[in-house]
């Protein structure tokens, strides 16, 4: 049997006035599922620092106030080298920018929860919105 690698990633939860950024997946695995923007860790770079990069390659926007939410395990498949990932999720407010999709993002917005319960997820993104957005402070 193969052993298994794991691989830091992370993504965000952007809140901008009680509203939450998800983007729409443009590729496999996740295809036409909506989630927060991420990826993986590059080498050298701390979890906040790929998140930052992550969020700007993927939609252009900058935000402030990183804190990390919830860690997930996300176990992997496949032949040959199967590969784990261990999801930092982290929580932010927009300072600046306006969400456009770019990378493997087909469409970057915000939404509200309402919006968000009726959309094709990504697991975990509603409680993590819930949550973001009860407990949240509004951005700008």
């Amino acid at each position: 049997m193969e052993a298994r690698r794991e691989v830091p990633a992370v993504s965000v939860a952007v809140l901008r006035g009680g509203r939450v950024l998800l983007v729409k997946r443009a590729l496999p695995p996740s295809q036409g599922l909506y989630a927060f923007p991420g990826g993986k860790v590059e080498p050298g770079e701390t979890l906040e620092e790929a998140a930052r990069r992550e969020l700007l390659e993927e939609t252009g926007l900058e935000a402030d106030g990183f804190r990390p939410l919830e860690t997930i395990f996300i176990e992997g498949s496949g032949e040959g080298h199967p590969v784990d990932y261990r999801l930092t999720v982290f929580g932010a407010v927009h300072v600046g920018g306006e969400a456009i999709a770019a990378d493997d993002a087909e469409s970057a917005a915000f939404y509200t929860l309402a919006e968000i319960a009726v959309l094709p997820l990504a697991d975990s993104v509603l409680p993590i919105a819930r949550a973001l957005i009860m407990g949240g402070k509004s951005g700008a």
